[in-house]
């Protein structure tokens, strides 16, 4: 059993800087592959951001590559995601989440079995 707790979101102007951290709790936060998520009202949750249990590997929806970076602390339970250069579509609650192995692709919610409340990202134009 893993539980998530996010923070730092807020309100940031358009090309301003957040980080986004998630706090897990649990001795096996380190054997998790972990990501971030977001979602607008009305639409789906989607992928923006995994990291590899080691940390070894990361991978970036298109949008945020270059902008966003998933970091992870193991030593600490902590997995991070640091966005610059925000733009008002990047608005929304953000979600991180632990995978479990072998659950398929790591951009699919499906494959991920514990979730955090969530912590909301506002940009201002």
């Amino acid at each position: 059993q893993v539980q998530l707790v996010e923070s730092g979101g807020g309100l940031v102007q358009a090309g301003g800087s957040l980080r986004l951290a998630c706090a897990a709790s649990g001795r096996t936060f380190s054997s998790y592959t972990m990501g971030w998520f977001r979602q607008t009202p009305g639409r789906e949750r989607e992928f923006v951001a995994a990291i590899t249990a080691t940390g070894s590997w990361t991978y970036y929806r298109d949008s945020v590559k270059g902008r966003f970076t998933i970091s992870r602390d193991n030593a600490k339970n902590t997995v991070y995601l640091r966005m610059n250069d925000l733009k008002p579509e990047d608005a929304a609650a953000y979600y991180c989440a632990a995978r479990s192995p072998g659950s398929g692709s790591v951009s699919s919610q499906s494959g991920y079995a514990y979730w955090g409340q969530g912590t909301q990202v506002t940009v201002s134009s």
